[in-house]
């Protein structure tokens, strides 16, 4: 039997992702977040929800554009850090000694040591409540050569993505492949 919980942000998985904006000085920043996911497949589109009160918010809407950078598990204290200080306050890549990287298709840098980036320029956004869902055009998809499998591909175990368990507040990494998606179902047909 299932108990209920309620109406709660509560889902599994949800990414850890850093997004990039640059401030109205062009200055870079970097937030981290949890609430987003692929929301289109032609075009290509990543959403992203974030509070008024954060300072990328501002900067997407002042730029048009924000990048994606997806940190693998040895950052996970970095990427945690870009989430509880705000870049008002201080330059974030200052701090944490990671490189910011000028997108060369949207206005918005990206982190250089993170295996994965997505470069995102700005479609929509929608006042929800609380939070403000922005939609971005995937322009291109930038992964470290170290990071692709023979045929080409983002090799999941060797991006080592985080990810975050809302209610114990805690990271995770992604764990081992357990059977092939669009094939394991052929059975019940």
């Amino acid at each position: 039997m299932k108990k209920s919980l309620g109406a709660q942000t509560l889902i599994f998985p949800t990414p850890v992702w850093c997004v990039g904006s640059y401030d109205k000085e062009g200055q870079p920043n970097v937030m981290t977040i949890a609430w987003g996911g692929i929301c289109c497949s032609k075009p290509p589109c990543l959403t992203i929800s974030l509070r008024k009160a954060t300072y990328t918010y501002g900067n997407i809407l002042e730029r048009g554009a924000y990048t994606v950078s997806v940190p693998a598990a040895k950052y996970a204290e970095e990427a945690d850090y870009f989430g509880i200080v705000s870049g008002r306050d201080v330059n974030k890549f200052q701090v944490t000694g990671l490189t910011p990287i000028r997108s060369d298709l949207v206005d918005a840098p990206y982190v250089e040591e993170f295996p994965m980036v997505l470069e995102c320029k700005l479609l929509h956004h929608f006042e929800i409540g609380l939070h403000t869902q922005f939609v971005g055009e995937i322009l291109d998809v930038k992964v470290d050569e170290d990071m692709l499998s023979d045929g080409g591909n983002p090799d999941i175990n060797h991006v080592d993505p985080i990810i975050y368990a809302t209610k114990s507040r805690a990271y995770h990494q992604v764990g081992a492949e357990i059977t092939k998606a669009f094939q394991a179902g052929n059975k019940f047909r």
